[in-house]
């Protein structure tokens, strides 16, 4: 493949990311091909040797995703290691489908029932005392702040829960990208020294 299908071919990888980001990693391969032509090799060469840039690219923006999330931990920012590791574990996802969505689905299911009860909390709270609670209006109080309470203790640990399914998603990623790096660099056992 020739430099210009190369480059091509990354940045349609890398889009959605930000602009400077993808002109800074454009420019490092720029690089790679400029040192190479200096050296006498082809283009052809080059390409060969940095493999597929799609999946570079892949590679690239689950990199990134992961940064964001260790400098940030932003819900936006943990979305974008799960998108960018289900892009890259694209060759896995008929296994992983299966254990990933029902674990989303209950933890979406939880933090909407744990707002659902805070939202239940309130009403109990404000409510309660003018609607002939039973114990009366202090019980109702009492029971308003303690739905609520519980509805943000369970967030602050589904928040915790959350964190560790990024992170393991992150760490998943990365030991993916470990285990088939060689085969993608076309290392074998015997040629790796």
């Amino acid at each position: 493949m020739k430099r210009n299908e190369f480059i091509r071919r990354l940045r349609a990888g890398l889009k959605g990311m930000t602009p400077a980001d993808v002109e800074e990693i454009v420019a490092d391969y720029e690089a790679h091909f400029e040192a190479a032509a200096e050296d006498g090799r082809s283009e052809e060469e080059v390409s060969d040797a940095l493999g597929n840039p799609s999946r570079m690219a892949r590679e690239l923006r689950l990199e990134a995703g992961i940064k964001s999330w260790e400098s940030e931990r932003t819900p936006s920012s943990a979305w974008s290691v799960i998108l960018a590791f289900l892009g890259l574990a694209t060759i896995d996802i008929l296994v992983l489908l299966p254990i990933v969505l029902p674990v989303l689905g209950v933890f979406f299911g939880l933090m909407v029932a744990t707002v659902s009860v805070f939202i239940a909390g309130g009403f109990v709270l404000v409510a309660g005392p003018f609607s002939g609670f039973p114990g009366g209006a202090l019980v109702a109080v009492l029971a308003g702040l303690g739905l609520m309470a519980a509805a943000v203790a369970a967030g602050a640990l589904l928040g915790i829960v959350g964190t560790w399914l990024v992170n393991a998603a992150k760490w998943f990623g990365r030991l993916h990208y470990r285990l088939i790096e060689p085969a993608i660099r076309g290392e074998t056992r015997g040629d790796v020294a």
